[in-house]
Order: C-alpha cells, then structure tokens, then sequence
C-alpha cells in the first residue's frame, strides 16, 4: 500500500457537485492498493498513519499524534498512487489493484482506522472526485508498506 499522508485544517471531497466527506483539523489520506498488498499492508499503514507524530506540542515541535490531538481522517481512495512513471510519458498502472481488490482493501483500511476510535469520512471509490483541503505547515508524506 502507498499512502500520501497530509496534515490539514480542513478537508473535503465532492462527487457531482455534492459534498460527500468533510473534516476539520487532522489528515487527509489519498489511499493506492498493490496487487500485492495483503491484510498486514493494511494493519501497519493504518497503524502508522493515526500514530504518526506530526502534530504540534506545546512548544511547537511536531511531537503528538492524530490520535493524541483528536484529529478527523478523510480517506480517498487513489489508484493512480501507483502508477509507474519511469519509462515513457504515459504511466502504466500494471501494480495497481484490480477494482475489486482495490475497493476491499479500501474498506479494510477505513475500518482498521476506525478501530482506533477516529472519526473517518470517505469519498467514493472509483468515482471522479473532487477534493479540497487547507494543508496545515504544509505537512506531507508517503507511507509504503513495502
């Protein structure tokens, strides 16, 4: 799995003109699934996202956890994350996910976040989306599972 973590102030994501997820302060997560992705993908990269210390203390120092600040997660699913740029112009997703696959994985993973008691809003997998968000620093990361 490949995770592109931001920290945000807000966030939202609409389809068709309607707004179908939003948070305030927390993460925004854009998720990619691999073909090879299994179950313990999803377990450590959930884990390491609400447990990732990004936040402010109170000194300033990104030293606290989503979990630590009672941060939102907006959860988009993503499969271009995955697509191989190295060699010509046109990407090739060869290691995304097939849909199905792609959209258990989805699932698994919002449900793994949600164990963690945090409040997940979603987009719709596989539809064409449009998303909003105030980056908070701006913070931005990559969590990979391989």
């Amino acid at each position: 799995m490949k995770v592109v973590v931001q920290r945000v102030k807000q966030a939202s994501v609409k389809v068709d003109g309607k707004t179908v997820g939003q948070i305030g302060k927390g993460l925004l997560l854009l998720i990619g699934v691999d073909q090879k992705d299994d179950q313990e993908d999803i377990a450590f990269v959930a884990d390491k996202c609400v447990n990732l210390r990004i936040f402010e203390d109170e000194q300033g120092k990104m030293n606290r956890s989503l979990l630590e600040v009672g941060g939102e997660i907006l959860a988009i699913s993503q499969f271009t994350l995955l697509g191989d740029t190295r060699k010509g112009r046109r990407p090739s997703f060869i290691n995304a996910a097939d849909p199905q696959k792609g959209n258990a994985f989805y699932q698994k993973f919002i449900e793994r976040l949600r164990e963690h008691g945090v409040k997940v809003e979603t987009g719709i997998f596989g539809a064409m989306m449009d998303v909003e968000l105030l980056n908070y620093g701006p913070v931005t990361l990559i969590v990979e599972s391989k």
